[in-house]
């Protein structure tokens, strides 16, 4: 017995489940990035740019912690380890390029004083600040 089935009338699954899994993780980024503003907030630094893009990139949060400028990359995982590890070296060079297009825009431009932070938070949603893990990069 043999049977013939026209592709164009399956539902298309792989691409629903993709969409899917693409909502609920940038749903999760989302919340990651509100619990890191609201732990920075409480730390007296003040919100500039949430998800700044430009041509270089996309910087998750742009803050003020007095005179410093600070960037921060939020990375959510089940682990504040395996959030660590998600962050590649491509990414980190495209946050440097897309910085400084921003400070391209700021008063004091490439002369300003930066920090670059990365924060984790993990499947609890206990978040953790690294200031100055990525200014080395």
């Amino acid at each position: 017995m043999s049977y013939h089935v026209d592709i164009a009338t399956l539902p298309a699954a792989p691409l629903a489940a993709r969409r899917v899994r693409g909502a609920r993780a940038w749903q999760s980024g989302a919340a990651a990035e509100g619990i890191a503003v609201r732990l920075y907030r409480a730390a007296g630094l003040d919100l500039l740019e949430h998800r700044w893009r430009g041509q270089g990139g996309e910087i998750d949060l742009i803050l003020r912690d007095g005179d410093v400028i600070v960037f921060a990359e939020v990375k959510q995982a089940r682990s504040h380890d395996a959030a660590r590890a998600s962050l590649r070296p491509a990414q980190m060079r495209r946050i440097h390029a897309a910085a400084s297009e921003y400070l391209g825009g700021q008063p004091q431009g490439l002369l300003s004083e930066v920090r670059f932070d990365l924060v984790t938070v993990d499947g609890t949603g206990d978040c953790k600040v690294m200031e100055g893990a990525l200014s080395h990069f």
